[in-house]
């Protein structure tokens, strides 16, 4: 079962759930596999004590012009759908942070000018975890914007078998990474908190686990402050609230310490149990209606 964790908003609890998740079931004895999508900003290793003893960078092939075949036709800027190349004064200029790597003006330019070199945009690293988890992560390089090409070389890189249970903890919101991070997953875990600005993007979230077709439950952490509007709307959703994490102040001095939830308070390990039972039976259930 591959799991993703996401949150419409970034500081909702969601890598705290993850890495808790992912402690509960190995700790009953199942095969975890743990990749930290949230390539930005990853931190999922200060919680689960990971060790990196594999390591890989992120290429990504973008376009080299050489002049002195190039005669500035402008096909190869015509081709290109991101404006990463423009043709100034019979001149091409190539915006490498722009660029996709889809290929295009290599296999288009008629003088066979462009060429294609590596353009490191980050690391991948890997090594087990607490609890014996295959841990693995994706770090962009500072100032990079090109993030989706690490989530998905990530997720290639570590491919878990098929009797793996596999954590993806996906960035906060809902753009193209969350979208990278979403895809192929089972179920999603959506991490809100019940505040207006917590309604807003987990609303945001909703929508785009319906537009890509995944079947999705609420996490609603810091319960008891804010409103029930959140409920109200998972109410009305059809999303079923799977757990409700209190506002405390020895969670919140745990979590700044790097401490999952089940080692906060144990007892967590048990709900974290259950929810995955839950969350089998909902796919179970959703199997049989098609």
């Amino acid at each position: 079962m591959i799991i993703a964790v996401a949150s419409g908003k970034g500081g909702t609890g969601k890598t705290t759930v993850a890495a808790s998740l992912a402690t509960a079931l190995a700790e009953m004895g199942k095969p975890v596999s743990f990749l930290d999508c949230d390539v930005e900003a990853p931190n999922a290793h200060l919680f689960l004590g990971a060790v990196f003893d594999q390591r890989r960078d992120v290429d990504m092939l973008i376009p080299q012009v050489d002049e002195s075949l190039c005669t500035g036709c402008g096909r190869c800027a015509e081709v290109c759908e991101f404006h990463a190349i423009v043709v100034l004064g019979g001149k091409p200029l190539v915006f490498s942070e722009l660029c996709h790597g889809c290929g295009s003006c290599t296999l288009e330019c008629p003088e066979k000018a462009i060429s294609e070199i590596p353009k490191t945009l980050g690391i991948l690293e890997s090594g087990p975890g607490g609890a014996q988890i295959n841990f693995a992560r994706g770090l962009l390089n500072v100032g990079e914007p090109m993030a989706v090409p690490v989530i998905s070389q990530l997720k290639k890189w570590q491919v878990p078998s098929p009797e793996e249970i596999l954590i993806l903890d996906s960035p906060p919101g809902t753009s193209c990474l969350v979208v990278e991070s979403m895809r192929g997953a089972d179920f999603v875990i959506l991490v809100t908190e019940p505040t207006p600005f917590g309604l807003h993007d987990l609303k945001l979230a909703v929508q785009l686990t319906e537009e890509l077709g995944l079947p999705a439950g609420v996490i609603v952490n810091r319960d008891g402050v804010g409103d029930t509007k959140v409920d109200d709307f998972c109410q009305e959703a059809g999303l079923p609230i799977l757990m409700r994490i209190p506002l405390e102040r020895k969670i919140g001095a745990g979590i700044a310490a790097g401490q999952p939830l089940t080692e906060i308070y144990p007892s967590y390990g048990d709900r974290f149990r259950q929810m995955f039972q839950q969350l089998e039976g909902i796919l179970a259930d959703r199997k049989a209606e098609r």
